[in-house]
């Protein structure tokens, strides 16, 4: 076949891809006005899903089974009207492509509802484009409430060459001060939870303050150990509108990403109080708002009353430390990770290291770098992968093509399609870290491939922790730099060290713990109240439908908003939390 016949033939194969997709989205509209059961089932597979993003459900909504998912479409269309579904235009075009092991045919859609404008993806069998997969339906955007972003940019004219009067700077401080107003959304954390949000919000034109207990914006980053750095490509880690900068390196230190917080939220305008924390709250039923009480670094406190109160603090609380026999006893110095700083103070000191995570793994090789004697101390089994190629391999999704169209990708997977795709990842982590396993494995190290064989990406979704994303403390291990220990070869701590169970005493200077968090509901009971904690429940890891408990939408306390993960995550689902409380706040969609 020579060139131009070869061109000519990918032009159809692409245009065949695209007229099916087109066919089967105008079925699918056909059925949906016509709120038939059985036309809506007669499109998916009878194994096939559905993931909605707020666009017929108003909420985060999973449906497996092609008789649940048309059950589900008809109950909602009458409100929802869903309708014009087509190819999405300057998307990435269909293609066919292999997801969750099985050949599609997957086209990134465009829609409308009653209220808004929407993004999707549907994954046709290539067997039987008739059927659809796998189906995502997200609400973009609330008609007549876009962003104001681009041709819809604020024309600034109520401080350009406003003689006179007060000029950009001064209004800004005015509105910082809320000396005159309440804010409408109060965002506990100032992290990349808090800031994204509050960028997407203030583009919606919903009055929103971010408080942070740190001194600084960004110090959630630059107060973090000395050597940290990011463990995925930057690539992958912007924050909405204004993504890094081309140039800079794949991995970003600590301090670049702390600096660029206090650039984005100046540069976005983010109303945010630093030094600031809230310390509690209660919501009042008959006015529909919060009584928040923030305290300021030096004492005094305020009550503000926003409609909205989001913890964007982490997905977990306050650091966890346990309480471990004879520890009281120890008369060295004991951190927790969160304290831990750097290693330059302990050089021809001893330590150790409680817990095999990445933090631990990570003060431990900076302790060793600074001549300090470590062993790190495993107390349960341990995932272990390297950063490249292993941790790669999950944004694999996005190779190739806009990041935001690898966002709508990656939000499209329910629960079993997301543990059938991480079980193939982590088949092929395996293999390209066996080496290093194996080498751990020798010296006694106990590490396990996560619940079924899903890896380290089913860890963060169940507990946000139990694996390591290796920065090259394993070949220390393996080499014997740094030292081992089984936290059940431990009889107790004792004041010149751990004494083991055959009668040694391991001595130390310092014990470091990388003991992890208490839980988000911790934190809910003591500043809102056992009551709401018990209301809401869970926050993060799998719910009954098999999505995040109480992430990214309404919960069962009015008001009461949760958002956290990584940068993917924030991006991503910032965008659904802001269209959601826009709409509550427009009167479109009505409260509990």
């Amino acid at each position: 076949m020579d060139i131009a016949n070869h061109l000519v033939s990918e032009k159809s194969i692409v245009h065949s891809e695209k007229e099916l997709v087109e066919r089967w989205l105008g079925r699918l509209d056909v059925a949906l006005q016509s709120q038939s059961r059985a036309s809506l089932a007669s499109l998916f597979a009878h194994d096939g899903h559905w993931r909605d993003l707020l666009a017929f459900t108003w909420s985060i909504t999973p449906k497996q089974g092609a008789e649940d998912i048309a059950a589900l479409m008809v109950s909602k269309q009458g409100t929802a009207r869903v309708r014009a579904f087509a190819v999405a235009e300057g998307r990435t075009p269909p293609r066919r492509i292999q997801r969750a092991g099985i050949d599609v045919i997957e086209g990134i859609i465009q829609f409308e509802t009653e209220v808004g404008r929407g993004f999707g993806v549907v994954r046709l069998l290539a067997a039987d484009p008739s059927r659809a997969y796998q189906l995502m339906t997200g609400l973009h955007e609330l008609k007549g409430f876009e962003e104001k972003i681009g041709k819809r940019r604020p024309t600034g004219e109520a401080f350009s060459r406003n003689f006179g009067g007060t000029n950009w700077k001064e209004q800004r401080i005015a509105s910082q001060a809320y000396a005159d107003r309440e804010p409408v959304v109060l965002i506990a954390g100032g992290g990349q939870a808090g800031l994204s949000l509050a960028a997407t919000l203030g583009r919606l034109g919903v009055d929103t303050l971010v408080v942070d207990r740190f001194e600084r914006v960004g110090d959630c980053w630059r107060k973090r150990y000395h050597s940290l750095a990011l463990h995925n490509d930057t690539s992958y880690n912007h924050l909405p509108y204004m993504p890094f900068p081309v140039s800079w390196p794949t991995y970003l230190p600590k301090d670049m990403v702390a600096d660029w917080f206090e650039a984005y939220a100046w540069a976005m305008e983010i109303n945010f109080w630093t030094s600031m924390e809230l310390v509690s709250g209660n919501y009042d039923e008959s006015a529909g708002r919060w009584n928040a009480v923030v305290r300021h670094g030096d004492g005094t406190e305020r009550t503000l009353h926003p409609r909205h109160l989001v913890f964007a603090n982490g997905l977990v609380g306050s650091p966890h430390v346990p309480e471990l026999p004879g520890l009281k006893d120890f008369k060295g110095d004991v951190l927790h990770t969160t304290e831990f700083t750097d290693g330059a103070n302990w050089r021809g000191k001893k330590a150790l290291v409680i817990g095999t995570g990445t933090s631990g793994h990570d003060v431990a090789q900076d302790l060793h770098a600074n001549g300090c004697e470590t062993t790190i101390v495993q107390r349960g089994s341990t995932m272990v992968i390297s950063i490249d190629p292993s941790a790669k391999l999950v944004y694999g999704i996005y190779n190739g093509i806009a990041l935001q169209d690898g966002d709508l990708l990656a939000s499209t997977n329910t629960k079993p399609i997301v543990k059938k795709n991480l079980q193939a990842l982590t088949a092929r982590m395996l293999e390209f870290d066996r080496k290093t396993i194996d080498g751990l494995i020798a010296r006694g190290f106990k590490f396990d491939a996560g619940e079924d064989g899903a890896g380290h990406q089913w860890k963060v979704r169940t507990r946000y922790g139990g694996y390591y994303l290796d920065a090259g403390c394993s070949q220390l291990i393996i080499d014997g730099e740094v030292g081992l220990l089984q936290y059940d070869e431990i009889e107790r701590f004792v004041e010149g060290g751990a004494l083991l169970k055959d009668g040694s005493v391991m001595p130390a200077d310092l014990i470091v713990l990388a003991t992890g968090f208490v839980s988000q509901e911790v934190v809910v009971a003591k500043l809102l109240g056992n009551e709401v904690a018990k209301k809401v429940g869970p926050v993060w890891g799998f719910g009954p439908d098999g999505e995040m408990n109480n992430m990214w939408k309404r919960t069962a306390q009015e008001g009461l908003w949760f958002v956290g993960g990584s940068f993917a995550n924030c991006r991503t689902y910032s965008r659904y939390v802001a269209v959601q409380i826009k709409a509550i706040e427009e009167g479109i969609l009505s409260k509990h």
